[in-house]
């Protein structure tokens, strides 16, 4: 009988240790649904496979985040956060006009790069009456910040620095898509891809670089 109750109070003592913070809880269900939002799509996903993947019963997802949506625009908002994060941070760093592109564009690739889960959830659509988690949304942040690198050079080259947030839409879109599509073509480096974007972006169609590179600048960055 003392060997029976040894092992009980073993099996107690996993079991303690093994339980998690409310914390913690949530933070690994977040990493769980992250997995299942990318590979799935929100439509795809359940609560039940969500549930099933962390080794909880459904009401502890409800009770974290009141259902698949909450725990969706928690995924989604890291995950702005953090990509904004990245450009903020590139432009914020100094240099000229074309360095900071540079690095804006590479900061996007990195993320592309570094959180392919993510960026797969992002660029998909929200579900319907989801307000957070818009991609189009997200890339109007990018280029709000990006607005006043191109008003400075408009005004330098005497063009209207009211077309800038216009251009500015043109430049992230040109990168967002470029990621979007370099996220399933990994033939080319993230840098190669960034001096191709810059590239068409600052020299245009007439005055492409037939080998274009980043300047070194950026690349010391990197």
């Amino acid at each position: 009988m003392a060997r029976v109750s040894d092992d009980t109070g073993a099996k107690k003592s996993r079991t303690a240790r093994a339980r998690m913070t409310g914390r913690e809880r949530r933070e690994q269900l977040i990493g769980v649904g992250r997995k299942h939002f990318a590979d799935r799509g929100f439509e795809g996903a359940t609560i039940e496979e969500i549930a099933a993947s962390a080794g909880v019963s459904k009401p502890v997802v409800y009770e974290h985040f009141g259902g698949k949506e909450g725990l969706y625009a928690v995924v989604v908002d890291r995950e702005i956060e953090s990509l904004l994060a990245g450009v903020a941070a590139a432009l914020d760093s100094g240099g000229t006009s074309r360095q900071l592109i540079e690095r804006a564009a590479l900061a996007l690739l990195a993320y592309v790069e570094n959180n392919s889960d993510g960026f797969r959830i992002l660029v998909r659509d929200s579900p319907t009456g989801q307000a957070t988690g818009s991609f189009a949304s997200l890339m109007s942040d990018i280029s709000s910040q990006v607005d006043h690198i191109l008003a400075a050079q408009f005004k330098k080259h005497k063009l209207d620095p009211k077309a800038a947030p216009m251009y500015a839409q043109m430049l992230v879109g040109m990168v967002a898509l470029t990621g979007q599509w370099w996220l399933d073509n990994r033939k080319f480096k993230k840098q190669e891809v960034a001096a191709h974007v810059v590239n068409l972006a600052w020299n245009g169609l007439t005055g492409l670089e037939p080998k274009p590179s980043l300047t070194p600048e950026t690349l010391a960055l990197d």
